[in-house]
């Protein structure tokens, strides 16, 4: 999957635990690095090293095949169409091709000594919708899944890429969507995680905001940092306990 190497901010301590944050379509990692800026700045998650991937430059349909950066070809917006017209028009093959490469960077800090319980993997739009996607269908527990203003694609069909032992039915899932949304419907995000909690996932949770549309304000970002806090908590502070 060619695309440029993911953006990294290390960790300022010992290296415990590792956040994984896509972008959505049209953007970059560097679109995102001013989550681990603010947590910097304020002393938060000194042991979690950030890693910001890049998606690869591809033609998009509904851009009239302009090429940008895209973890999968969408052939219609969401805010022309109802949630199961959308699970019919779905790029299986991209979906699969991303969530193949967010399991690879998984595997890297895996392989550095990061515990898989200690890896929290999200994103915001496409990024965010790659990341359910993965998270569900992880061969390792990961310690959270997080998705802003995206949906659960494949839906109709992801129990086909579900492990049979299935490590993810008690990771946490957090959700977060804005009620004016134009690109991703509020209905799409509040489906996939009744859909999440239907097929059995046991620590899910939806998120809404007043008034916000396609992007991320503070409340969102505060309630995210709360979440972060309960799935990778400082092994520091724990020692201390």
């Amino acid at each position: 999957m060619a695309s440029h190497a993911p953006l990294i901010v290390p960790a300022l301590k010992k290296h415990t635990a590792t956040v994984i944050m896509a972008h959505g379509l049209g953007d970059s990692g560097s679109g995102w690095m001013f989550l681990a800026q603010n947590w910097r700045r304020r002393g938060k998650f000194d042991e979690v090293a950030f890693v910001f991937p890049n998606a690869p430059i591809i033609p998009i349909t509904v851009n009239f095949g302009m090429q940008m950066p895209g973890w999968y070809d969408l052939t219609k917006l969401g805010r022309d169409m109802e949630f199961e017209e959308a699970l019919s028009t779905q790029d299986e093959t991209g979906i699969v091709r991303s969530r193949d490469y967010f399991n690879t960077l998984i595997k890297e800090e895996i392989e550095k000594g990061i515990k898989p319980s200690r890896i929290v993997l999200g994103g915001f739009s496409q990024g965010g919708a790659v990341s359910l996607f993965t998270g569900v269908t992880s061969k390792e527990k990961l310690g959270g899944v997080f998705g802003l203003s995206c949906y659960l694609p494949l839906s109709d069909r992801i129990k086909n890429y579900i492990p049979t032992d299935w490590p993810s039915k008690t990771t946490p899932f957090f959700l977060a969507h804005g009620d004016e949304d134009a690109v991703v419907k509020y209905e799409f995000g509040m489906k996939s995680a009744a859909l999440l909690k239907e097929m059995g996932l046991e620590n899910v949770s939806f998120n809404p905001y007043d008034g916000l549309g396609h992007s991320a304000d503070p409340r969102e970002i505060e309630d995210l940092e709360r979440f972060l806090e309960k799935a990778i908590p400082s092994e520091d502070a724990s020692a201390g306990l």
